[in-house]
């Protein structure tokens, strides 16, 4: 990696942490780029070689959240020998502990415009939810000797989407100490997705995370 490539990952780092912090002392998002460097003391130019525009910037900070998640992951050598439920077990509980350590600023953002008007700075982490679900079925689907057995790759990972979603609107409402709501219903959701898998069209569960998510959103 060179020196430029470096500093340009850290100029990323950089302006993320100065954003979500920006959001925690002022109570809103930024709405000048201008000012939002001049204070930080950063080129704009800097931040244009990075981000452009603010809503590049949101994009990363839930992106982050992602890849963070997943390097944790990564790093216990026995993730990769889990069954695919295990694994979306694991990226949830340790996805919502990186929310739960950034609370204040997720709860900040979702309070500017409600969550559902948040599809375009949800953009990146969708893309990168889905591509995660995908790999998992895809895994599973490659051990089944049945084609009747396999699952739909794209409907399961639409599904890993909105099932995120709910998850996300609960433990936005969650009062409980510690989260511990929040843990029991990624246990109880995720094991109830795997064992209807087995026993109900795709179709079916996806409009029903669908709906599940409409209505807890509304």
């Amino acid at each position: 990696m060179t020196a430029k490539s470096q500093k340009k990952i850290d100029l990323r780092e950089v302006l993320i942490n100065r954003y979500m912090n920006y959001v925690l002392e002022q109570g809103h998002p930024p709405t000048n780029i201008f000012k939002f460097c001049k204070e930080g003391k950063i080129k704009e130019e800097d931040f244009y070689a990075n981000f452009g525009s603010f809503k590049g910037l949101q994009q990363a900070v839930w992106e982050a959240f992602h890849d963070n998640t997943m390097e944790l992951l990564l790093k216990n050598k026995e993730f990769s020998e889990f069954n695919s439920k295990d694994k979306l077990l694991s990226f949830f509980y340790t996805f919502f502990e990186m929310l739960t350590a950034n609370r204040s600023y997720v709860l900040a953002v979702a309070d500017h415009g409600g969550l559902m008007d948040k599809a375009s700075e949800f953009k990146g982490l969708r893309k990168k939810i889905k591509l995660f679900a995908e790999d998992l079925i895809v895994a599973d689907n490659d051990e089944k000797s049945s084609r009747l057995a396999q699952r739909n790759v794209r409907v399961f990972s639409e599904g890993a989407w909105w099932h995120f979603m709910f998850l996300f609107k609960f433990w936005m409402d969650d009062n409980s100490p510690g989260f511990e709501k929040t843990d029991m219903a990624i246990e109880k959701s995720v094991t109830t997705v795997f064992d209807l898998f087995d026993n109900t069209p795709l179709e079916n569960i996806l409009d029903f995370g669908k709906f599940l998510v409409k209505e807890g959103l509304s």
